[in-house]
C-alpha cells in the first residue's frame, strides 16, 4: 500500500511539473473570441501531460481519467494532422441560421458537404475577418475543420471584388483539411485572372515605353532655333 501511495504522489508531482511548464495561453477578451486551431504540431510536454494522467487515473482505479486523457492524446493528434472529428459534425441548416447571424451577411448556402457559401452586402465584408466571425458562430455545432466559409460581395463591380475569398475556418489561407477536396466557385480561374491581368499590364507597359520613345523622337526632330 505504501508503495502504491508513493508511485501516486510521483506520478501526480511530474503531472504538475508537466503543467506548470507549459506555455500559458493567450489572454483572451469579448473583442477576441477564441477560434479553435489545428495543424500545429502535437506539444511534447501537453502529451506529457496526458500520458501522467493516465497513469495517475489508472492506479487509482479511473478508468473514467484513463479514457479522458487517452482520448485528448488522440484528439492532439488527430487536429495535427489537420483531420476532421466525424463524431462531431455540423449540421447544416444549424451553421446556415449562425452564420445569418453575423453582420452583413446576406445569405448562407451549403455548395456540398464542406464548403459553405457566405454572401455580404459590402466588398469590406469579403475578409477574412468575416469568415472568422462565421467560423466562431458555427463553433458550437461541431467540428469546424470540416468547414470552408467562402465569401462573395453582393456589391461587386469589379472582377477583383468579383473574386471569391475562400479559407478553411481552423487553417491558414490556402490550407486544406486532410481528406477534403478543393472547390472553385468563382466563374473565371483566379490563376486565369492573374495571368490575364499580369499579361494586360505588360502591354500598357510596352505601350507607355512606346510613347515616350515617340516624344523623344519628335523633340529630337524640332530644329534648334
Amino acid at each position: 500500500m505504501h508503495i502504491r501511495t508513493s508511485a501516486t504522489a510521483a506520478a501526480a508531482s511530474l503531472l504538475l511539473a508537466a503543467c506548470s511548464q507549459a506555455t500559458p495561453p493567450q489572454a483572451e477578451t469579448a473583442q477576441t473570441p477564441r477560434l479553435e486551431r489545428a495543424g500545429q504540431p502535437v506539444d511534447p510536454l501537453k502529451t506529457a501531460g496526458h500520458i501522467t494522467g493516465a497513469r495517475v487515473a489508472a492506479l487509482t482505479g479511473d478508468q473514467d481519467g484513463v479514457r479522458r486523457n487517452i482520448e485528448a492524446m488522440s484528439d492532439d493528434m488527430r487536429r495535427a494532422m489537420k483531420l476532421a472529428d466525424a463524431a462531431r459534425p455540423i449540421d447544416r441548416e444549424a451553421a446556415r441560421a449562425a452564420a445569418r447571424t453575423v453582420p452583413g451577411v446576406r445569405s448562407v448556402a451549403w455548395v456540398d458537404r464542406s464548403h459553405l457559401l457566405v454572401r455580404v452586402d459590402s466588398n469590406a465584408r469579403r475578409s477574412h475577418q468575416l469568415i472568422d466571425e462565421v467560423c466562431y458562430q458555427l463553433q458550437p455545432l461541431g467540428d469546424t475543420l470540416a468547414v470552408v466559409v467562402n465569401v462573395q460581395s453582393t456589391a461587386a463591380r469589379t472582377p477583383d471584388e468579383l473574386d471569391t475569398l475562400s479559407r478553411n475556418c481552423q487553417l491558414a489561407p490556402g490550407d486544406r483539411a486532410l481528406l477534403q477536396r478543393e472547390r472553385q466557385l468563382d466563374v473565371l480561374d483566379p490563376a486565369i485572372r492573374a495571368q490575364y491581368r499580369a499579361n494586360a499590364e505588360h502591354m500598357r507597359a510596352e505601350q507607355r515605353h512606346r510613347q515616350d520613345a515617340g516624344d523623344r523622337a519628335a523633340l529630337e526632330a524640332i530644329p534648334e532655333m
